[in-house]
């Protein structure tokens, strides 16, 4: 089976000889069989367990390369309010070490039912919203965490 050897990242989406659509949980990988949109089947096989990014190729051993795209999914978008500005919906969401994306004027998270109550108690806009979800990863972590690095 052709085998997916590397990981190669520019900060931009680059075009590839295929691709595949994963989403967040799926795109925290190291071994897997998968299949891309084009019909392409390969062995995912990387040294450790990283977390592929929107945009990243994936090199096969017969050098090819599969596009990640990141699959929109159900995920929660918090805008700030009058009562609630954005430094604060901050603050509470790293004090309870939730993964973010973060905007000029909004933060995303995964889905959370606790977070998103104790958000719309504090005064923020909370919508669910079908997107894709890249979070930061934190101040420590490489291009691509590992399992033998920080979490995201």
């Amino acid at each position: 089976m052709i085998r997916g050897i590397a990981v190669e990242t520019s900060g931009a989406p680059q075009s590839g000889d295929d691709f595949i659509v994963l989403d967040y949980e799926d795109r925290f990988r190291r071994r897997l069989v998968m299949t891309a949109q084009g019909g392409t089947q390969f062995l995912l096989d990387l040294e450790r367990p990283m977390r592929l990014r929107h945009g990243d190729l994936i090199r096969l051993d017969d050098g090819r390369r599969i596009r990640v795209d990141a699959a929109p999914e159900e995920i929660a978008e918090i805008r700030p309010s009058r009562h609630a500005p954005l430094a604060m919906i901050a603050y509470h969401l790293g004090n309870r070490h939730v993964e973010a994306q973060l905007f000029d004027n909004r933060i995303r998270i995964r889905r959370d039912h606790v977070i998103e109550d104790m958000l719309r108690r504090l005064g923020a806009d909370v919508r669910i919203i079908c997107a894709p979800f890249e979070p930061l990863t934190g101040a420590y972590a490489h291009d691509h965490e590992s399992a033998s690095g920080p979490a995201p």
